[in-house]
């Protein structure tokens, strides 16, 4: 089941507050700052093995009570705010979530081995020119 199929907007908490930064009278008055809390460890959307998945790979952004915690402040209005807040959300867990490729072993080709070792030849000789072997 895909990500985008379930519906985490129940089991998101948002929270705003005044955001820091320029803004003028703006960031004085109105609560732009959006903070989306996920509780990883009691949701019901998540299977076992995926709770496990995004509890060790976003364990930077998880905190002592076991929320994954997105802030966006970036934009002037907190209904913006909110909406990058959920697309990181999903952005965070589908790199969470998808498995990484197996890592398969390669040998180099011969052709470049041979330009390799051609080349350190080429650098050793240059080198070796500059020396000079006089006999005094």
């Amino acid at each position: 089941m895909q990500l985008q199929e379930r519906d985490f907007e129940k089991e998101l908490q948002f929270q705003a507050s005044r955001s820091g930064g320029a803004g003028g009278q703006n960031v004085n008055k109105v609560a732009t700052k959006v903070e989306l809390k996920f509780d990883v460890q009691n949701s019901e959307l998540l299977s076992d093995e995926e709770k496990e998945l995004v509890l060790s790979k976003l364990a930077s952004r998880i905190n002592n009570e076991g929320y994954l915690q997105v802030v966006c402040q970036t934009e002037r209005s907190q209904l913006r705010n909110k909406e990058l807040c959920v697309e990181r959300f999903y952005e965070l867990l589908r790199q969470a979530l998808t498995k990484q490729k197996k890592r398969k072993a390669t040998k180099p080709s011969r052709s470049s081995v041979k330009r390799r070792l051609e080349g350190k030849k080429k650098q050793a000789e240059k080198k070796a020119n500059r020396s000079y072997r006089g006999n005094f």
